[in-house]
């Protein structure tokens, strides 16, 4: 399996912005693709935002779409999501999930991103 650290997360004020960073350690199997989710207090992990690693195709929630980029860096094995226009329910902690060549499903420790002023 594909082992996964994430950084980057914090205290932002509203309307302010954070970039994290997914690090993927690869061995036999290559990243297929990865995606970000996110888990609210009281609420269920929802997805975020996720990127075809080969084409680089992406998708979004609707939720995040026009503030939130996801990228990634094929040579590092490292992929980004840049979180601009934050809002207080944009607070939860963040993972990162990637599906590897081989199929497995990994998920990073999670990070978390608190918007408050």
């Amino acid at each position: 399996q594909v082992q996964l650290v994430e950084s980057g997360g914090g205290l932002v004020q509203p309307g302010g912005s954070l970039r994290l960073s997914c690090a993927a350690s690869v061995n036999i199997f290559s990243i297929n693709v990865m995606r970000w989710y996110r888990q609210a207090p009281g609420k269920e992990r929802e997805f975020v935002a996720g990127i075809s690693w080969s084409g680089g195709s992406t998708n979004y929630a609707h939720s995040v779409k026009g503030r939130f980029t996801i990228s990634r860096d094929n040579a590092k094995n490292t992929g980004y999501l840049q979180m601009n226009s934050l809002k207080p329910e944009d607070t939860a902690v963040y993972y990162c999930n990637v599906l590897d060549t081989g199929m497995h499903d990994s998920w990073g420790q999670g990070t978390q991103v608190t918007v408050s002023s």
